[in-house]
């Protein structure tokens, strides 16, 4: 394997950390883990956060629209107790107390990243937003944090408290991309557009903001060049960080139906791989990966079944990796 770092910032973007030389410490693809093992000089966990929020795309239709793969309780455990509104969840600062009471009696960590994750996390009004992450901030725990939400939900006054923030404190918004194709924008029912995660993008880098970006790979009618166009993107606009997931069925969504009616396949886990690996040589070798593979729990999901077990998913791309003798980048060098 080659272990010289590539520098390859098309856009001269000034997000960029300092590289961590993670080749040389023979890493494959520049992992979450070891990113901030670099930047903190320790060990930090990101902790799930839920505000509360919703979702604009789902509260835009009256008859209960949203993506067709979303359903919050398969991947918050704080959206399983249907029967709590948002507005009588437990206060932030509890969940981070409990969630820091947790990891700390299970691991040697006593760093963490505050992740709200749940919802829409900037679909409130400023103030609102202001109130929430500034509680979070107060525990001396949290060295960071990251906020989910999407590309069409992010005024720039929204940026501007982001901004704010970020002058205290290490933080990532993170935009739901999937794909940079509209065809399948579309037909996920996400309710934008590429251009808005254009448009997303340049607003908060104009501000000094990282960002983050997810995708979805094995979207029915994506092809593999396809997929590794969406990665060209992230690496031509200079993306901070980006997590990677495989397309799941929840039960009781419409993919679930499509999927239960046989309309929709979902790709098995040897072409799931092979796509990462594809990702990843495309991908800026300062990109930080923050996610391989996602799952639910068993309960929640209908297929595939091969992402329930999530290690095996992970020691397959290790090994494929191995097999091609690629890497993070491998592409970008060449280009």
């Amino acid at each position: 394997m080659d272990t010289r770092l590539a520098s390859n910032n098309p856009t001269n973007s000034p997000f960029y950390p300092t590289e961590p030389d993670w080749q040389s410490a023979g890493c494959r693809f520049l992992s979450l883990n070891y990113f901030l093992r670099w930047k903190f000089g320790h060990r930090v966990h990101k902790i799930s956060l839920d505000g509360g929020f919703g979702c604009p795309n789902r509260d835009a239709s009256p008859k209960g629209g949203g993506c067709i793969f979303c359903d919050n309780r398969s991947f918050s455990p704080s959206r399983r107790q249907a029967e709590q509104p948002p507005v009588a969840r437990q206060p932030i600062a509890r969940q981070i107390d409990e969630a820091v009471g947790r990891l700390k009696s299970r691991y040697d960590v006593d760093h963490f990243i505050g992740y709200f994750q749940p919802g829409t996390n900037t679909y409130a009004p400023v103030e609102r937003l202001r109130e929430v992450f500034l509680e979070a901030l107060a525990n001396p725990c949290l060295v960071g944090l990251a906020i989910g939400t999407r590309p069409d939900c992010v005024a720039d006054d929204v940026l501007d408290l982001l901004a704010e923030l970020a002058g205290q404190t290490y933080l990532v918004v993170e935009f739901g991309l999937q794909t940079i194709h509209d065809r399948s924008l579309d037909w996920l029912n996400r309710g934008h557009h590429y251009s808005d995660f254009l448009d997303a993008v340049r607003r908060s880098h104009l501000r000094k903001l990282n960002v983050g970006a997810h995708v979805i790979l094995g979207l029915p009618g994506e092809s593999a060049d396809d997929m590794r166009a969406t990665a060209r993107e992230i690496t031509r606009l200079g993306i901070h960080s980006v997590k990677i997931h495989n397309l799941m069925a929840i039960r009781d969504t419409p993919l679930g139906t499509a999927v239960s009616a046989g309309e929709v396949s979902l790709i098995d886990r040897r072409q799931y791989v092979g796509h990462v690996v594809d990702f990843l040589e495309e991908l800026s070798p300062q990109c930080i990966v923050d996610r391989l593979t996602g799952d639910a729990p068993a309960q929640y999901l209908l297929a595939p079944h091969w992402c329930l077990d999530k290690q095996a998913v992970l020691r397959a791309i290790d090994d494929e990796l191995v097999r091609r003798d690629t890497w993070q980048g491998k592409r970008c060098e060449r280009s």
